[in-house]
C-alpha cells in the first residue's frame, strides 16, 4: 500500500501538496496559521494528509496572493459572493494603484539621491555646483555652498533665483574662477598667513570691476557677488580675514 494513503481521500503529505500548488511548505503552514487552509488531523504515523479539496483551496489562496491581495483579505474573498468579490477586488485594486504611485514617487526621490545636490536645491543651483566641481573646487567647499543655498532657498526664495543668475555669470569669468580656487586653497590657512593680503586685493579689484562695468548691462547684485566670492567666512578664519582685508584696503 502507498505510504501516503490513509482513507482514499487524503493522499498527500504537506510536501507533495506544496509541490502541486507551487508554494513552499512554509507558506502552507502560514496559511494554516491564518485560518485560510483547513489543517487535517494527523494519521496514525503522526503525519498530516491532504486531499484534493486542500489542493484546490491552496491554489486559490496562491492565486489571490500573487495578484496582490493581502493575506488579511484572502479569507474574505474566498467566502464572498460574486458581487462582494468584485467590490472587494476593486477596493484592493485602488489600494494597489495608490501604493504604486507612492512607490513611483519614492523611486523618483531615490533617483535624485544619485545627485544629492538636486534633492535639496533648485536645478540651476545644482548645475552651478556642478560647474564648481568641474573647475576643481574641493567637495568641502562645494558642500558649504550647497548648504548656504539650502538656507537661502528657505529664507529668501525670490532673491535666491536672482542670486543664482549672478553666481552663474560670475563663474563664467576666468578671473573669478581663479580667485575662487585660491579661496578654496586658503580655507585652512592661518589668518596671519602672508598670502592672504594678495588674495584680498584681487578680491577687491574684482568687485570694483563688476561695479564699474556698464557695457554688459546692470551690475550683479552685490550681495550675491560677495556670496559667490566668499561663501561663508564663518567656516574659515582665513576667509574671514580675506573679507576684512578686502573691505579695508591698506
Amino acid at each position: 500500500m502507498n505510504d501516503e494513503r490513509t482513507d482514499g481521500r487524503h493522499l498527500l503529505t504537506i510536501g507533495r501538496l506544496a509541490d502541486y500548488a507551487g508554494v513552499t511548505i512554509k507558506a502552507v503552514r502560514v496559511y494554516h496559521d491564518r485560518g485560510l487552509l483547513p489543517e487535517p488531523p494527523r494519521d496514525s504515523s503522526g503525519y498530516r494528509r491532504y486531499g484534493a479539496e486542500h489542493a484546490i483551496q491552496l491554489v486559490k489562496i496562491r492565486t489571490l496572493a500573487e495578484a496582490g491581495v493581502p493575506l488579511a483579505r484572502i479569507g474574505e474573498l474566498l467566502a464572498a459572493g460574486r458581487e462582494q468579490f468584485t467590490a472587494a477586488i476593486d477596493e484592493i485594486d485602488r489600494g494597489l494603484r495608490e501604493r504604486a504611485e507612492q512607490i513611483r514617487r519614492a523611486r523618483h526621490r531615490l533617483a535624485q539621491l544619485h545627485d544629492g545636490d538636486r534633492l535639496f536645491v533648485s536645478a540651476e543651483v545644482a548645475d552651478y555646483l556642478g560647474q564648481l566641481r568641474e573647475i576643481g573646487v574641493s567637495e568641502r567647499t562645494v558642500l558649504l555652498e550647497r548648504d548656504l543655498w539650502i538656507m537661502m532657498r528657505s529664507v529668501a526664495p525670490g532673491q535666491a533665483a536672482a542670486w543664482i543668475a549672478d553666481k552663474v555669470a560670475a563663474v563664467a569669468d576666468p578671473e573669478f574662477r581663479s580667485l575662487y580656487l585660491d579661496y578654496d586653497a586658503a580655507f585652512g590657512w592661518s589668518p596671519d598667513d602672508p598670502r592672504l593680503p594678495a588674495i584680498a586685493e584681487r578680491t577687491r579689484q574684482w568687485f570694483a570691476a563688476q561695479e564699474s562695468d556698464t557695457e554688459t548691462g546692470p551690475p550683479p547684485d552685490p550681495t550675491a557677488t560677495r556670496l559667490a566670492a566668499t561663501t561663508t567666512t564663518a567656516s574659515s578664519p582665513a576667509w574671514a580675514r580675506i573679507a576684512e582685508l578686502a573691505r579695508h584696503r591698506t
